[in-house]
């Protein structure tokens, strides 16, 4: 049976562990953020991103929140900090608005940072004491949340570079991964019948990856690798983005209205892309990347094909090692695919897009209390993803991982995987 994030873990960590897990995450957010001038943490380049400092917040109050208020004995540090950097749990109180976290010049990066160490020290005082049975899944729950927003981080921070006409470079050391021929694209067939999904371990899942089910899979196949920058470039040359018949209703007005030629990052003449790294050049044989959901579709139905359902990716992912061209490798940026299964790229890279909602699965049901927002709440008018991609934790991804955002979103590091009923 799946752990909830409120259960308790039948194996839970000895305290050592624990803390030097809980150390070692917050080290990592920390790290990602040193990259940074204290001027670059505060900027908010759009409404669905946020500053760098309200991230190195955020993280700090959602420990303090769900962990360290549980203690009627508890004063924070900060109590009017609450309000600004509460995320979206209505139940705990209001909040300052999202797409005004740009605005909070104060409190200033060394006070938040202050305040990491403060809530840091009482997290591992707590984890000392060893009393309290729920504590292990409660800082796992915190420590994966925490890996989410350096997700966040990167790619946020990537976006409000983009906007800054010196295009700076968050890791102009970062490794380059020499280019290689892309596999030529072919498809992996499976048969259909009975299949079952979502997470069903004793180990950490996010609630919306349960309950473990069977469903029905229909027979089809799942391309060998991601769409690369070279086939994206063809669909462009080829008109795609002046098609209305290969677009969603709402994918085609949203082209109209926001002018989309070409994928985010790319320069008008299809040969540059600015990356965490800077400007370079794109590489041809890399999976396309910053692309969103309705692009995705249309590219796929341009290719006679479609996306693939996240039965089929899950079920063809889960027997696949775990590993791939994450946040860990310190390049931040898709790679041309070299074959190791006859599935590559499954993990890292990019998140690719799949044809499913974002909807619950049979009978799934919200936590109790405030944790109950974390997921439950936003199954509607999203789509789902799979896979990670570059700028994930490679030890926050597995194959029942349910990623999730709205089918205009591209500025993460979004991508293709084609589909077919064949």
């Amino acid at each position: 049976m799946t752990v909830r994030p409120l259960g308790i873990d039948p194996n839970p960590p000895a305290s050592a562990d624990l803390a030097q897990r809980f150390l070692s995450i917050r080290h990592r957010t920390a790290e990602l953020a040193s990259r940074l001038k204290a001027e670059d943490t505060v900027v908010q380049s759009m409404s669905d991103a946020s500053p760098t400092k309200w991230h190195l917040a955020h993280t700090t109050w959602f420990f303090e929140q769900f962990i360290l208020s549980r203690d009627p004995a508890y004063v924070s540090p900060n109590p009017e900090w609450h309000f600004l950097f509460n995320s979206y749990y209505q139940s705990v109180g209001p909040m300052h608005a999202r797409p005004k976290r740009g605005l909070l010049t104060r409190p200033a990066l060394d006070e938040v940072r202050d305040y990491r160490c403060r809530v840091d020290d009482a997290i591992v005082t707590l984890i000392a004491r060893g009393d309290d049975a729920t504590l292990p899944t409660l800082v796992e729950l915190g420590v994966q949340h925490e890996q989410q927003h350096q997700e966040l981080l990167l790619t946020d921070i990537k976006h409000a570079f983009a906007q800054n006409p010196l295009e700076p470079a968050f890791a102009p050391d970062a490794p380059r991964s020499l280019s290689v021929a892309a596999p030529v694209l072919a498809f992996v067939p499976f048969d259909e019948g009975i299949v079952e999904i979502g997470y069903g371990g004793e180990g950490f899942s996010f609630d919306n990856e349960g309950p473990r089910h069977r469903t029905y899979r229909q027979a089809g196949s799942l391309a060998n690798r991601p769409a690369t920058n070279a086939e994206f470039a063809a669909f462009i040359r080829d008109g795609g983005y002046r098609q209305p018949t290969l677009w969603l209703a709402d994918g085609w007005a949203t082209v109209q209205a926001e002018q989309w030629q070409r994928p985010l990052y790319w320069d008008e003449a299809l040969e540059t892309e600015f990356t965490l790294q800077g400007r370079r050049a794109i590489d041809p044989h890399a999976p396309v990347c910053h692309i969103s959901y309705f692009e995705a579709d249309a590219f796929a139905r341009w290719a006679g094909a479609r996306l693939p359902t996240e039965v089929e990716w899950e079920t063809m992912a889960a027997a696949l090692p775990l590993r791939g061209n994450l946040q860990d490798s310190g390049e931040f940026q898709p790679r041309a695919c070299s074959f190791e299964t006859p599935l590559g790229q499954m993990y890292g890279d990019v998140w690719e897009w799949t044809m499913s909602p974002y909807v619950s699965y049979p009978g799934y049901r919200t936590l109790a209390g405030a944790l109950g927002e974390y997921n439950g709440k936003f199954m509607n008018g999203q789509w789902i993803l799979r896979g990670g991609s570059c700028a994930t934790p490679a030890d926050h991804v597995r194959a029942t991982y349910r990623n999730f955002f709205p089918p205009h979103a591209r500025w993460q590091f979004s991508g293709i995987r084609l589909g077919n009923d064949r």
